[in-house]
């Protein structure tokens, strides 16, 4: 259960606080790469909420009521099996939204969002707020089509990965992907959350995390992980995680921008 948590709302870019000369960056790379004056019209319908590990944002078959746009930490889409069992398909962080099946037809989302990594930012806006601006087929709607393009190519590039790598170029492009989104070289990672990321058991995990540990790429002990040699751990990774980077990073290169995202 989603645990709650007061939300502040978000100053329009042209109501500043007292003493500030400038707005707040916005620090998703979506919002930040809208045009000034769409920013200016939807930041009233912003709430700024923390992310909150292993909150369940969206769940399966369950009417999307907000989406998501993550300014740090990260989350996981995973697909929920019959047993119970989950598996990742993708990693949401400050690049993109959570709620990308209210772009594609508006049914509920046959997959569950878990955050995965915290964040004191995310940016929360209403189902209906959001459908209102992607209904003026204006450059908010082409950004999110252009996110929701590269999501799905994100997700097949996955796949194939799931497919033909072995688990430890997987596990080490996942941490690649993770320390982007945290910014941080240490972050919380239990091996029941790896098992679920990679469709690997536990004993697998052990063996794999161990192999990179005493390679001297991270170390792993009770829950946490520190990465010690990114370079290293992009040549254990597999091509996915560039092709996947660059997939993401292509929708907001080059768009115009009021703000910043860090």
């Amino acid at each position: 259960m989603m645990v709650r948590r007061r939300s502040a709302r978000l100053p329009p870019a042209n109501r500043l606080p007292p003493g500030e000369n400038r707005p707040p960056p916005i620090e998703n790379r979506l919002l930040a790469a809208l045009p000034p004056e769409i920013y200016q019209r939807i930041a009233p319908t912003l709430d700024v909420v923390p992310l909150i590990l292993k909150n369940i944002l969206h769940k399966p078959g369950e009417p999307i009521q907000h989406v998501y746009f993550p300014g740090g930490g990260f989350c996981s889409i995973v697909t929920v099996l019959e047993d119970g069992n989950m598996v990742e398909v993708a990693t949401v962080g400050k690049e993109g939204m959570v709620g990308t099946s209210v772009v594609l037809d508006g049914s509920p989302p046959r997959s569950a969002v878990m955050v995965q990594g915290e964040s004191n930012t995310c940016y929360r806006m209403s189902a209906g707020a959001f459908r209102k601006e992607t209904d003026r087929q204006g450059p908010f709607h082409d950004l999110i089509a252009r996110y929701a393009s590269a999501l799905t190519g994100f997700i097949m590039q996955s796949t194939a990965c799931n497919a033909v790598h072995s688990v430890e170029q997987r596990l080490a492009r996942w941490l690649l992907m993770a320390q982007d989104r945290m910014g941080r070289d240490d972050f919380p990672l239990t091996q029941e959350f790896v098992a679920m990321m990679l469709g690997a058991t536990r004993p697998t995990v052990t063996v794999v995390a161990g192999t990179l540990q005493r390679a001297g790429l991270i170390t792993y002990h009770r829950g946490h992980v520190t990465i010690l040699d990114r370079e290293q751990l992009e040549a254990a990774s597999c091509e996915c995680y560039r092709t996947a980077t660059d997939l993401l990073n292509a929708v907001t290169d080059g768009s115009p921008s009021r703000h910043r995202a860090t």
